[in-house]
């Protein structure tokens, strides 16, 4: 498992608009962020896209645990879930705990 460093800044305009109610609403999102180590790859789509466990730091802040799909080149991701090192202790615990393994 060696380390992999990726580093992305992302601007992200989204504009909603409702012609009958006539309300727009703009949203100017920018963030960065640091893959300092994948943990693990979990699975493999069929287009290339991976679900991956990374330790990753987003806008330059501690790193955190995050569980989502990434493209090929880490250019790219999909919705995922991010848990600090207290939370993943926690899953851990109920999982061991769980009468599902």
């Amino acid at each position: 498992m060696g380390i992999d460093c990726f580093s992305h800044r992302f601007t992200q305009h989204f504009v909603i608009i409702k012609v009958r109610n006539f309300i727009e609403v703009n949203m100017l999102a920018n963030f960065s962020y640091e893959i300092i180590e994948t943990i693990a790859v979990l699975s493999e789509g069929s287009k290339g896209w991976k679900k991956e466990l990374n330790l990753i730091s987003w806008n330059g802040r501690d790193p955190k645990y995050d569980i989502r799909d990434w493209s090929e080149n880490h250019e790219k991701m999909g919705k995922g879930i991010t848990l600090s090192k207290e939370e993943v202790q926690t899953l851990l615990q109920a999982l061991n705990e769980s009468n599902y393994f």
